[in-house]
């Protein structure tokens, strides 16, 4: 009656924290990026309205910026720097993790994820290091309860009251689920880059990823036309795919529709 759970290997564990230290650079970079930003809004210095910050333009008008004061160019350099630094970081992490994702065991479950739309090599290993022991979910609805994705439940007697989302669990997979979900809002479509990452794969892989970009994004429609907010609907199409990410963990083929043809750009 009992779930059989293996503990991760030390392997496993050293793959995990390759991963969690790349999300906490990340996080140091957002917070480094938003110092920056205040420092020159108080200063009066706004980027061009309507232009994407953070490209290579917007780097090349950072690095163009002089301040009158002293004081205000050290820090502006300063905090310049530090964004600069970390880049760099996880420019190194990113390499590491492409080594790291072409070696057993997670070549062929990273291969496998990275067929569906708005998965790459990094959400694809942080993926498959914490979810270690995927023998463990007998069933997509146990593996969306362990990553906090069902609705909470207030019920008593007769009365059943659903609330939010549990959040529990693991807290890494749930953010990267809900940023992937975000890509399902477009229309189904197969990009040059999404094509090579789909390149000499097999047909099961391939169809099941094409039946979830199909029918999440019909799904997330039908939910926006209804009047849902779209965070929640994003959250609903993030539970939705976990249960096609299960599928894909299973490794082997599974009886699903041939999709129709997608549109290539």
């Amino acid at each position: 009656m009992l779930t059989e759970v293996h503990p991760p290997t030390v392997e496993e564990e050293a793959a995990r924290d390759l991963c969690r230290c790349r999300e906490d650079a990340k996080e140091d970079l957002l917070r480094g990026r938003h110092r920056l930003v205040k420092l020159l809004l108080r200063r009066g210095r706004m980027w061009i309205a309507g232009k994407r910050s953070w490209t290579k333009a917007h780097h090349e008008w950072l690095r163009g910026l002089r301040f009158e004061r002293p004081a205000d160019q050290a820090v502006f350099e300063d905090y310049l720097l530090g964004i600069e630094q970390i880049e760099e970081r996880i420019a190194r992490l990113d390499a590491k993790l492409e080594v790291l994702a072409q070696e057993e065991p997670y070549r062929e479950p990273v291969s496998w994820l990275r067929c569906f739309r708005g998965i790459d090599t990094v959400t694809a290993m942080t993926l498959v290091a914490e979810l270690h022991d995927f023998r463990r979910f007998q069933s997509p609805r146990g593996l969306m309860a362990y990553l906090g994705l069902v609705p909470s439940e207030h019920s008593s007697g007769n009365s059943r009251r659903r609330g939010s989302i549990t959040k529990a669990g693991n807290s890494h997979v749930r953010r990267v689920l809900i940023e992937t979900a975000w890509h399902y809002r477009h229309a189904p479509a197969l990009s040059k880059k999404y094509r090579r990452r789909r390149r000499g794969q097999s047909t099961w892989i391939l169809a099941l990823a094409d039946r979830a970009q199909q029918r999440l994004h019909r799904r997330y429609l039908r939910m926006c036309a209804r009047g849902k907010p779209h965070n929640k609907v994003t959250v609903a199409i993030a539970r939705e795919l976990v249960g096609f990410i299960w599928a894909a963990l299973r490794g082997r083929p599974i009886e699903i529709v041939e999709p129709t043809a997608l549109v290539e750009q």
